[in-house]
């Protein structure tokens, strides 16, 4: 069998609110995507010109998404697991390999439960890659489809939790997001587990709906 890889990385691992989100890209051979880099390096004017050509070239995509109150109860990094298996879950074609951006690979017993729900065959081979999304091109792929996904998100969680400038810093630590969480408290799209989000606050959460 012809070997066929899927590169994943994942966007708002580091942030305070919102969900982690990850995604899973299998380009073909001679994809004529030019531009493809680590999406922090990029502009958000070019990354949004990538993203639909990464959608219509791309032998297949899928995200991944891990809300605040699960990373709250398993940690980020069980949660930047889950993101990146969902995501592989998700593809509408069968990799043989995963080359996943960091130093770390997904544990099986992460991985399997979502593999096994879109795909029939075993879990493939994984290989984690530092700064892979510098250096290949499915990483760099997915790393700019998770970022535009999570930056357009966070866009429309600013409208649904006004105040807290989701539109402007996406959920990082900024002393504009330190200083309305300091103003209004959390909301529930803050991640309560993280330092800096519910300390030092005189008000409780907000206590409405995730949406």
């Amino acid at each position: 069998m012809k070997a066929v890889a899927a590169g994943i990385d994942e966007a708002g691992r580091g942030c305070l609110a919102g969900p982690v989100v990850a995604c899973a890209v299998i380009l073909p051979p001679g994809h004529g995507i030019s531009g493809l880099a680590d999406s922090k390096a990029l502009s958000a004017k070019t990354r949004e010109v990538l993203a639909p050509l990464i959608k219509a070239r791309a032998t297949a995509w899928g995200l991944g998404l891990v809300w605040p109150r699960r990373i709250d109860s398993i940690n980020i990094l069980q949660a930047t697991f889950e993101a990146m298996s969902r995501a592989v879950g998700a593809l509408r074609a069968t990799p043989t390999a995963l080359l996943i951006d960091g130093d770390k690979t997904l544990p099986s017993r992460v991985l399997a439960p979502h593999w096994l729900a879109g795909h029939h065959d075993h879990c493939p081979v994984q290989k984690a890659i530092v700064k892979g999304d510098k250096t290949i091109d499915a990483i760099s792929a997915a790393s700019i489809l998770a970022k535009t996904f999570r930056d357009k998100l966070m866009r429309s969680l600013a409208r649904r939790w006004p105040g807290y400038g989701f539109e402007l810093h996406k959920g990082y630590g900024t002393k504009a997001h330190f200083a309305a969480l300091r103003r209004l408290g959390p909301c529930p799209q803050h991640r309560l587990t993280f330092r800096g989000v519910a300390e030092d606050t005189k008000q409780t959460p907000r206590r409405l709906s995730l949406w």
